[in-house]
């Protein structure tokens, strides 16, 4: 089974579930700021998979079928596992961080399980805020970290991601991003990235 790695598209999508991996063992340690940092590269790892796959000639299916389920597993892992760890960090594991780690995470299950089944609507669009939005809007949560006073940063993710949570699964249709879109959004991650990780390391 290994052998569908060497496919670069599918290679790219490993990538980015080892980046997820690395910034849940920063979540878990307490370096949020570079638990956040490494999860935009994951981010990035998803956008450009897609990308290198419809421009691989003559890709075969079974390495495209296994993308398609490896893609899955790396958007839940990034999307939803490293989202939440970081939100019970945030809450320290509280009557409230849990709970809100929990909703984001059936969200995230629930978003993908659809999108998986039936995909986007005729016209191109999403059912509900797809997961790629939650790490880069937790970068810009921790970029402001510093203008906030504790109690308040706390208050102010948990509600974000709770009602990113509810945005998830709502009946809103969302436009797929267009190539400016993906440009922007990549040198955003590169740009926060690179903030978080020298604040992260001081």
């Amino acid at each position: 089974m290994l052998k569908y790695l060497w496919d670069p598209a599918n290679a790219i999508t490993m990538s980015g579930i080892l980046f997820s991996s690395v910034s849940l063992f920063f979540a878990v340690l307490g370096r949020l700021e570079l638990a956040v940092a490494v999860a935009l590269w994951a981010v990035l790892a998803d956008h450009l998979d897609g990308v290198v796959a419809t421009r691989t000639k003559d890709r075969d299916q079974s390495v495209a079928k296994m993308g398609k389920s490896l893609d899955g597993f790396g958007d839940i892992l990034y999307g939803g596992v490293v989202p939440a760890v970081i939100v019970m960090q945030v809450g320290h594991a509280s009557l409230v961080g849990a709970p809100t780690a929990t909703v984001l995470l059936i969200a995230a299950a629930t978003r993908l399980s659809y999108f998986a089944n039936f995909g986007r609507s005729p016209d191109g669009r999403f059912l509900g805020v797809p997961l790629s939005y939650d790490v880069p809007l937790m970068a810009i949560v921790f970029l402001a970290r510093p203008l906030l006073p504790d109690e308040l940063f706390v208050t102010f993710t948990l509600g974000i991601f709770l009602a990113l949570a509810g945005l998830h699964v709502a009946s809103i249709r969302v436009p797929s991003p267009n190539t400016e879109m993906y440009v922007a959004i990549s040198i955003f991650a590169i740009v926060a990235s690179t903030t978080l990780a020298s604040r992260g390391l001081n």
